[in-house]
């Protein structure tokens, strides 16, 4: 009798296309090329000073060499606790925060405690790349609900509505978005919200783009926004973005205690506790200034303006102004008949073959006919990129 070297769950897994479209912008780059990355979801700026010092403060303090409690230091977990309240207008205990390593793990374990094989997940599409996975390996069924451009990329509650069904258990809500950058505003929000309780639906947020909206537009969690969720709503997030930590790899769950409870049981035998010197850094960064955070975010909106701009005087190209995040997120459908291609896919390639730049197509988010730009790089990559692009484009 023979079987799969590899299991049938695990190799039906598909590679993540945005860290996939960084590494190879980052091995051509080591091979000399002159490649210039929209890539992955990185802030480009050092974290701030206060935290790496609380870092290395940690490093050399012999108590942060051992073991600490698979749910988070304490202490950052009260921190946690303070900033759901500050940042979210939610009010939680430290009992109801799990510290993981990074925003995916927190997404993974969220699934994994909610869903029972078959169970569906209302996933708002465009999505991350990450959410479909996560919820097939808790054994769920992402079941997509797509807003395009001309929508904003915003689903509507009569989308939401059409979509459901008796296996229905979760409702992903990411607001503002990754990869589009579109914010629902507080009355969406809390219609959202609201339907969901009404049918006894889980909400699972992702808010770990809470602090980059633009123009005025404010972010609203929906955990504070319908209050009717509040033993059915599990909050995550993390460092990552906020602070210019990707690579130091701290996030968290907020929920329900028997959900974190649940959760951190699973999390006790997957990885134990996060490094305790990431820890260290992270409670220097939340319970600290927010002015290295503000200082990046006019940054970005500088960025924004400028890519919206530069792509949208491509013909064929339609990207609406994304009021969250750091992605324009792009319809190239007019391009792709123009050029009689058949899909984002054999575009970007195209794009990082004639002009070096790195792009991540539709496909990975979910409908081809879309190319998503990460504007967190410098602004003078930025501007060559775009030029490449309208050139090769035009």
């Amino acid at each position: 009798m023979t079987s799969s070297r590899i299991s049938k769950l695990v190799g039906a897994i598909a590679e993540s296309a945005t860290l996939a479209v960084d590494a190879k912008a980052k091995a051509l780059k080591a091979a000399g090329r002159p490649v210039i990355s929209f890539g992955a979801g990185e802030p480009d700026f050092p974290t701030a000073d206060y935290i790496v010092e609380a870092a290395v403060a940690a490093a050399r303090d012999p108590k942060n060499h051992r073991y600490s409690p698979a749910a988070g230091l304490p202490e950052l977990r009260e921190a946690i606790a303070a900033q759901t309240q500050r940042d979210s207008n939610y009010q939680v205990e430290a009992s109801q925060v799990l510290v993981t390593n990074g925003g995916k793990q927190a997404v993974y374990q969220t699934f994994a405690t909610l869903l029972d094989p078959g169970d569906e997940v209302l996933l708002p599409t465009p999505y991350w790349t990450t959410y479909p996975e996560a919820v097939r390996l808790a054994g769920g069924v992402p079941v997509e609900v797509f807003a395009g451009a001309d929508q904003g990329y915003l689903v509507t509650l009569e989308q939401l509505e059409a979509a459901l069904t008796p296996r229905t258990k979760v409702l992903l809500f990411v607001s503002p978005s990754n990869p589009t950058g579109a914010v629902y505003s507080p009355e969406q929000t809390r219609e959202i919200g609201e339907w969901a309780a009404a049918k006894g639906l889980w909400v699972v947020s992702d808010e770990i783009y809470q602090h980059l909206t633009y123009d005025g537009v404010p972010f609203t969690s929906i955990a504070s926004a319908a209050p009717a969720l509040a033993d059915r709503v599990v909050l995550v997030n993390g460092v990552a973005k906020t602070f210019a930590m990707t690579g130091w790899r701290v996030g968290w769950m907020v929920g329900p205690q028997d959900v974190i409870k649940a959760a951190t049981n699973l999390q006790s035998h997957a990885t134990s506790n996060v490094s305790n010197i990431s820890q260290r850094a992270a409670l220097a960064a939340v319970s600290g200034s927010l002015d290295a955070v503000r200082e990046m975010g006019v940054a970005f909106d500088r960025r924004r303006k400028n890519i919206v701009a530069g792509l949208n005087a491509i013909a064929g190209v339609d990207c609406p102004t994304p009021h969250g995040a750091f992605y324009a997120y792009a319809d190239v459908s007019g391009v792709l008949d123009r050029l009689q291609l058949g899909s984002s896919a054999e575009l970007a390639s195209l794009i990082l073959d004639k002009v070096e730049v790195a792009v991540v197509p539709g496909e990975a988010f979910g409908p081809s006919g879309y190319l998503r730009l990460s504007y967190a790089l410098g602004d003078d990559d930025l501007a060559e990129g775009v030029r490449r692009l309208q050139e090769f484009l035009a």
